[in-house]
C-alpha cells in the first residue's frame, strides 16, 4: 500500500512538472507599426511645439507586461534602427539644445493585444532655448510577463512649423 503511495505521488509531481514546463513562454512579444492609423512609422516627422497622437499595437502570445518610448537625437548618425527602408538625413551636426524624451507605460494585467493612443506635447524649447531640429530615433520596446522583450528603432525628423 506504501509502495502504491509513493508511486502515485511520484507520477503525480512528474505529470505537475510536465504541465509547468508546457507553461513556459518561448515567444517574445511583437510591435506592429504595419496599419494605417499607426503613428510614428519611419521617417515620419515630429513638431516642436504640437501633439501627436502615438499609436501602435503591442501583442503577445500569453500577456504583455510594459513598454517604453525613448526619443533621441541622431545627429551623428549612428543607427539601431530596425526599419529598413532609409530615410533622407541633414548633415552630421554636433547637439546644442537636443529634445530627448524617454517614458515607461505599464500594459494592464492579462492584455494579449494593447494599442496605445495617447497624446505626446513635444515641446518647442527648455531653459536653454530652442530645441534642436533635425534627425531622431523613436526607440520602442516591449516586454512581456515573462520577461521577453521586443524593439523597433525608427528614424525620425523633428522640426518647427
Amino acid at each position: 500500500m506504501k509502495r502504491s503511495v509513493y508511486l502515485l505521488l511520484i507520477l503525480l509531481f512528474v505529470a505537475n512538472c510536465k504541465n509547468k514546463n508546457e507553461d513556459i513562454d518561448k515567444e517574445k512579444p511583437r510591435i506592429n507599426i504595419s496599419f494605417a492609423e499607426a503613428f510614428p512609422k519611419n521617417c515620419d516627422t515630429l513638431y516642436f511645439g504640437d501633439t501627436s497622437k502615438i499609436i501602435i499595437e503591442f501583442s503577445d502570445n500569453q500577456e504583455l507586461g510594459s513598454f517604453n518610448i525613448n526619443i533621441h537625437h541622431n545627429f551623428d548618425h549612428h543607427s539601431h534602427t530596425t526599419e529598413t527602408s532609409l530615410c533622407n538625413q541633414d548633415l552630421v551636426k554636433l547637439p546644442i539644445n537636443p529634445f530627448s524624451y524617454i517614458q515607461d507605460f505599464v500594459i494592464p494585467s492579462g492584455t494579449k493585444i494593447y494599442q496605445t493612443k495617447f497624446s505626446l506635447y513635444i515641446p518647442a524649447s527648455n531653459q536653454q532655448g530652442l530645441f534642436d531640429e533635425g534627425d531622431y530615433h523613436f526607440f520602442i520596446s516591449v516586454t512581456d510577463r515573462s520577461g521577453w522583450s521586443a524593439v523597433k528603432g525608427l528614424s525620425i525628423k523633428m522640426k518647427r512649423r
